[in-house]
């Protein structure tokens, strides 16, 4: 039997992460997750599409891929954007981001590995696909 999957096409327009949450809630709800289960799969999917949309210079959508397995929900962020390289990217000291002006961003793709079971991040010229895992435990 072919395991469920729902597929989303969100253009890059302001918010559309959330479509991608709303999305997350029903799975969740119809995988029994548990609440806090199923906000952390919210939290790191909106970091992996607001990373896609602000960074990949993708030109028209991202497409995010629900797959309904047995013991674990897998979600795939995918751009056709510029790439990265991850060795290159510095999570930000906690001291020069407090009492500072200097902005409070930069610790997404620490955030999605610390919410999620399994990240993996593969990445070209041609755009990137991160795969997140999260098991589910009754």
């Amino acid at each position: 039997m072919k395991k469920p999957s729902v597929e989303l096409r969100l253009p890059i327009l302001p918010n559309m992460e959330l479509i991608a949450t709303q999305t997350a809630e029903v799975i969740s709800r119809h995988m029994d997750l548990t609440e806090d289960q199923g906000a952390e799969i919210s939290m790191a999917l909106i970091e992996a599409c607001i990373n896609a949309f602000e960074h990949s210079k993708a030109e028209n959508n991202v497409f995010i891929n629900f797959l309904i397995e047995e013991d674990s929900s897998v979600i795939k962020v995918i751009d056709q954007g510029i790439g990265f390289d991850k060795t290159k990217v510095e999570i930000p000291k906690i001291e020069n981001k407090i009492g500072k002006d200097e902005r409070k961003r930069g610790w997404g793709l620490q955030l999605i590995q610390e919410l999620m079971d399994s990240v993996e991040f593969e990445s070209t010229g041609e755009g990137t696909t991160v795969t997140m895992k999260k098991n589910i435990k009754h």
